[in-house]
């Protein structure tokens, strides 16, 4: 029989579960149309006033929490998928946007983001005089 030595240690690993168990990772399609990038993420089931979206530099941001109302005190699941907690996006917009125009409509369990894009300003040309300098 071989000694195990006791540590009072937490394990680091089951504290990491834990915090990934009250937290999750909505999906999120991210296309660009003519006018606009377009973000859709479903959020069935999510209050949208706990839902924040920020765009800034370039980079949106969604965030949000879920929480059940009524919670089965019996653990008696044949299956317990669905989740509950807080979620954290960002990704970086693929092309440059008006950030002060960006709407978000909550229509049928989804979060509908748009972002105008702003117009691509054109290569300033300068032209360089050259001086020639006189010897003395």
């Amino acid at each position: 029989m071989s000694l195990v030595r006791w540590s009072h240690m937490l394990d680091p690993f089951e504290e990491m579960e834990g915090i990934i168990g009250k937290a999750f990772v909505p999906a999120m399609d991210v296309y660009e149309t003519k006018d606009a990038v377009v973000v859709e993420i479903p959020l069935a089931g999510i209050d949208p006033k706990e839902v924040k979206v920020s765009v800034e530099k370039g980079v949106l941001t969604v965030q949000g929490e879920s929480s059940k109302e009524h919670e089965v005190e019996e653990k008696n699941y044949y299956r317990k998928e669905i989740r509950s907690g807080s979620f954290y996006r960002q990704i970086a917009l693929p092309a440059a946007v008006k950030e002060d125009s960006v709407k978000a409509e909550f229509e049928d369990g989804i979060l509908k983001i748009t972002c105008p894009k702003t117009v691509p300003t054109a290569a300033k040309k300068i032209d360089i005089k050259v001086i020639k300098k006189e010897k003395k």
